[in-house]
């Protein structure tokens, strides 16, 4: 069973936190609650926990500050009100950043994210029948820096709806916001999880898990996004691919 530290300041955003992870990982132990950096150290070092979602601001030690001093068997997620921090967090090593109000679509993919780390699936531990020499993986893309205006904001690839070509740029789609980044589409494509992603024309990638339908309309191929009005098209030397074979 993975066991789990929570470090949060904020009574209410505890208590929410705990919820939130009761209903969507259950198997999940919370071990320790701490409310502020040198108690988080503290149960860090009783606990050894598998996982840690630090708050940021906290007083006597900032959650930046304890991920430092945490062991690297325990993986470190933030909680914070503010992004500012981000590049900080994924320089140490943070398995995912987020924002808050907390928003429960987005823990579940942090929560995917740490079962994978921790090397289990729904909670249990995966077993290999026959050991074997570990293969390294590819190092695909797990969050882009992009802009939004004057601002740069640091955006997880699993937020993302879609990828799409605009003039020099390319826009960087999600729920909350659209955004650019400088880098190509082709460019693009091949750093990001083909099990997470389908290039679906030479100017678009989608998130396989934000198409809600793919239809056939005169003979051309569309895709119907989840909570979007738009419809993008998937260009003919991209139907053969394996996700779309069937439709």
């Amino acid at each position: 069973m993975p066991t789990a530290l929570l470090a949060e300041d904020e009574p209410l955003l505890l208590a929410e936190l705990r919820d939130a992870l009761a209903d969507l990982w259950p198997a999940l132990r919370i071990v320790a609650e701490t409310t502020d950096g040198a108690a988080t150290l503290a149960a860090l070092r009783q606990h050894a926990p598998d996982v840690a979602f630090l708050d940021i601001n906290m007083p006597k030690a900032s959650g930046l500050d304890v991920a430092r001093n945490c062991s690297a068997t325990t993986a470190i997620v933030f909680l914070t009100a503010y992004n500012q921090h981000a590049l900080d967090a994924f320089d140490i090593g943070a398995v995912d950043y987020l924002l808050k109000p907390l928003d429960r679509g987005r823990l579940l993919s942090t929560i995917e994210r740490l079962k994978q780390r921790l090397g289990s699936v729904a909670g249990v531990p995966v077993i290999p029948a026959v050991a074997a020499p570990p293969v390294a993986a590819p190092a695909y893309l797990s969050w882009i820096q992009a802009s939004v205006g004057s601002l740069l904001r640091v955006i997880t690839v699993d937020e993302v709806i879609y990828f799409q070509s605009d003039a020099k740029y390319t826009r960087v789609v999600t729920p909350q916001v659209e955004a650019l980044i400088r880098m190509p589409v082709k460019n693009l494509a091949e750093q990001l999880d083909p099990q997470e992603f389908i290039q679906v024309s030479r100017g678009a990638i989608v998130n396989r898990r934000r198409i809600d339908a793919v239809m056939r309309r005169d003979g051309q191929m569309e895709i119907r996004l989840k909570g979007r009005q738009e419809v993008l098209g998937v260009s003919t030397g991209y139907q053969g691919q394996d996700a779309f074979r069937q439709m």
